[in-house]
């Protein structure tokens, strides 16, 4: 099937399960017409279709729990118990047991399409090999935590760009509309378990973001608290749309919690799972991390480095599989990712120029 159908099936599974935000649906197409990095960000569902026939023989890799929708844009901080930043994986929405190549080809593809929009300057070869590297070496010493204190300073720098602080951030905050019709109980819910003190008074605000789950319910509870200002996000989850894929998969499981929970990692206290919810603390410099806010004298490699890494310390979470993983980095070809990457985001550019073909006097 193509891209246009697959994506009819997959919206219709997606809301046989939750409630969708029809306007955001619709934006999300537009988005997807606009260039291929978004598309590629918003289509995850479409690279599981792919990726056992671009990929057969990486498909069939040693399994860990994978991040799934891995790119470079899924990254972010957030303040640890000791109220330090730490930077790494931002989402988890579609966690799933996969092959541990996904995550790296997945992320060395959006490093390849982003480097054609303009947003990145490495070469495919370059980028790829230093996120090998970086994973390879965070498998080897056991993995390690990015705290941004008195370590990893460049990359503290790049994640506390002017656009992230706190007048910026409420600015965007005070923009969100205020939402006047009831809300799930669910959510209502997780919204009030993630706020600082039980029965605080919060404003409720509907919140577009993001690509991959962007239709999603997603709401932000905002309060006044004790000479300041608090906001939390709540945000629908269900099942990894690897199980769509996978038809002959019947698993339901949401795998976001066990994914964080296992990870080598300076976790965040304020990330809660509450049912089919997922609430987290939105606070300046603790969010997401885009490339149009990334400085402009980034270090790439670093920062490819640093993902590599990061992406270790994800998977070093399913214990039982690192010896196998190991085994089988070391004996892939020195080009197995530039190859799979360069596959990958050619199917996937394949599949944009059709979507934009085929819903072009689409709303």
């Amino acid at each position: 099937m193509n891209i246009v159908k697959a994506t009819r099936k997959f919206e219709k599974w997606l809301s046989d399960q939750i409630m969708l935000v029809r306007p955001d649906i619709l934006l999300k197409h537009r988005r997807m017409r606009e260039a291929a990095f978004p598309f590629f960000r918003a289509t995850f569902c479409r690279w599981m279709q792919l990726w056992p026939e671009v990929c057969p023989e990486l498909s069939k890799a040693p399994r860990v729990l994978a991040v799934g929708d891995l790119h470079i844009e899924n990254f972010g901080t957030w303040r640890d118990v000791e109220g330090r930043l730490i930077w790494g994986v931002n989402d988890f929405d579609e966690a799933a047991p996969l092959p541990y190549t996904i995550d790296l080809v997945r992320l060395a593809s959006s490093a390849l399409l982003a480097t054609e929009g303009g947003h990145f300057g490495l070469s495919t070869k370059n980028a790829c090999e230093t996120l090998v590297e970086g994973y390879g070496k965070c498998l080897a010493a056991g993995g390690q935590p990015f705290v941004l204190s008195e370590n990893n300073i460049w990359l503290r720098d790049i994640a506390t760009v002017e656009s992230r602080d706190p007048v910026h951030f409420w600015a965007r905050m005070d923009s969100l509309r205020t939402i006047r019709h009831r809300i799930p109980s669910a959510a209502r819910a997780a919204l009030d378990d993630a706020m600082p003190e039980p029965g605080l008074q919060y404003r409720i605000c509907r919140r577009v973001a993001g690509l991959g789950n962007l239709g999603h319910v997603r709401l932000v509870g905002i309060a006044d608290f004790r000479g300041g200002r608090v906001a939390r996000e709540v945000k629908s989850l269900v099942p990894s749309s690897v199980y769509w894929a996978d038809k002959d998969d019947g698993s339901s499981e949401i795998h976001y919690g066990a994914i964080v929970s296992r990870a080598v990692r300076s976790p965040d206290p304020f990330l809660r799972l509450n049912k089919n919810w997922v609430a987290r603390r939105l606070a300046p410099f603790c969010s997401r991390i885009e490339l149009d806010v990334l400085s402009a004298g980034r270090d790439e490699e670093q920062l490819l480095y640093a993902m590599g890494w990061e992406t270790a310390n994800i998977h070093l979470g399913s214990r039982k599989s690192i010896k196998s993983v190991r085994q089988h980095l070391d004996k892939l070809k020195a080009n197995w990712l530039p190859a799979a990457a360069k596959d990958m985001a050619d199917a996937i550019k394949h599949d944009w120029h059709v979507w934009k073909k085929e819903t072009a006097n689409a709303p």
